[in-house]
């Protein structure tokens, strides 16, 4: 057994639970016991871990592309369908499983730096990422993409394959597939509903962007004369584990049509205000009782891995959109980026400092002016979000495995892994193909 003590442990429960000198006991990879260090169960022969900081779940991402960190800052200033079609696609179209792999590897050491234990994958080559995640100790969803590109299988073809690699996975909690049907937007809506039913029927996460821009839908809703949730509803997507990125430009209807079927949303503010997306309506989805988890999204459009920062740019826009400074509060922030955004992959092991759950601890040094003064415990809830940030985490367990020891990555070798993804966005960028030749833009393989 792990026994941990802390100068305060976040549970990462909306209420916004602190408990100050408290204890987590861990065994197995799954905690046992959290609370005040003076109501703790006998030690007995314990590996005691004493920590001068906080205490709190690792975070959990609920959508990210990290392999794009090969493309990081490229585009800038763009709005999204040219930075799609002139900057990103061209250069996926280079993409080798290597590359992938490569690229991963180096964002989840990056995303285990910033206290992200589990993160929403929808990217190229799934397998690669799943053993990128395996080599560096992290947790990852990995919703395989359904893209109708040259070069790419058939759409039918496409799906079961992904349905096939979904039940292959070991039942470990380490890594899970899902399906990623892009959007509406790009796929054929029946595609979108055969996707649907496998999703329901093998019990995976069906993950999808949806009303990112404010333009996106306007050919589906001059076509057929319904918003994109709607026609979602009216062809038999919704219902199940569906977790829908985005959800900038919803209305009323929309909004309740999510709640009626229990679609969860992954927010992504940082992305969003970077392409100039729009706010997505947090408040009033929470106020409906829709799922939200907090989302970084891609590298190349955050640009960052850093999910405590987005919690505090969620609360920021929420207040400014309303005009409230009340509008989103740092308990609820910080519940985005943990139990709440585990509530919306629907993984109930994740995502809380509770009994039962696995055991992901983040350590975060509070011997900072940062976290001065602290006169509460509601005092670290606001530190944490406001004035903190990735750069304060010094060390990440998942599963009780030690994966970050003072502020580094101990499984992988980071400066490597730096060099490495620098020569292969540096390949990409010019053009060549995986032996340095020029090559034209081709499909994705």
């Amino acid at each position: 057994m792990q026994r941990f003590t802390a100068r305060a442990v976040v549970v990462g429960d909306r209420a916004g639970t602190v408990v100050p000198q408290a204890v987590v006991d861990v065994a197995d990879g799954e905690i046992t016991w959290v609370g005040p260090a003076a109501e703790a169960p006998p030690a007995g022969d314990a590996d005691v871990v004493e920590l001068p900081g906080v205490l709190m779940p690792g975070l959990v991402n609920a959508h990210s592309h990290a392999p794009m960190v090969l493309f990081r800052g490229q585009g800038e200033g763009l709005p999204l369908d040219r930075w799609l079609s002139e900057v990103m696609w061209p250069r996926e179209a280079r993409l080798t499983g290597d590359d992938v792999e490569a690229a991963m590897t180096a964002a989840s050491a990056e995303l285990l730096r910033n206290g992200v234990t589990t993160s929403v994958e929808m990217y190229f080559h799934p397998e690669r990422i799943a053993a990128a995640v395996d080599r560096t100790g992290a947790r990852a969803v990995i919703a395989t993409p359904l893209l109708p590109l040259p070069g790419m299988p058939p759409l039918r073809e496409q799906l079961d394959r992904a349905v096939d690699l979904a039940a292959s996975a070991p039942r470990d909690g380490r890594v899970e597939y899902g399906l990623g049907p892009h959007a509406a937007y790009t796929l054929p809506l029946p595609l979108l509903a055969d996707a649907a039913r496998a999703a329901r029927e093998h019990g995976l996460l069906l993950h999808l962007h949806v009303a990112e821009t404010a333009t996106e839908g306007q050919d589906l809703l001059a076509l057929h004369g319904l918003s994109v949730p709607a026609l979602l509803a009216a062809h038999d997507v919704l219902g199940g584990r569906v977790l829908a990125a985005h959800c900038v430009h919803l209305d009323d209807g929309d909004l309740e049509l999510w709640r009626e079927y229990d679609v969860a949303v992954a927010h992504c503010p940082a992305s969003n205000a970077k392409l100039a997306s729009g706010v997505a309506p947090l408040r009033d989805m929470l106020d409906r009782g829709i799922r939200v988890g907090l989302g970084t999204d891609g590298p190349a459009s955050n640009d960052a891995l850093d999910l405590l920062a987005d919690a505090r740019l969620a609360a920021q826009l929420a207040r400014l959109a309303s005009g409230d400074a009340t509008a989103l509060s740092a308990a609820e922030a910080l519940w985005l980026a943990t139990g709440a955004a585990a509530d919306a992959l629907g993984r109930p092991d994740l995502g809380q400092l509770e009994a039962g759950r696995r055991a992901d601890l983040v350590h975060v040094d509070t011997r900072d002016l940062a976290f001065v003064p602290i006169g509460d415990a509601t005092d670290v809830l606001t530190h944490l979000v406001w004035s903190a940030g990735g750069r304060f985490v010094r060390d990440v367990w998942v599963g009780g495995r030690q994966v970050v020891a003072d502020g580094a990555c101990t499984t992988v070798d980071a400066g490597a892994l730096r060099a490495d993804v620098a020569e292969r966005a540096g390949r990409l960028a010019r053009g060549a193909g995986p032996g340095g030749s020029p090559t034209r833009d081709a499909p994705v393989s």
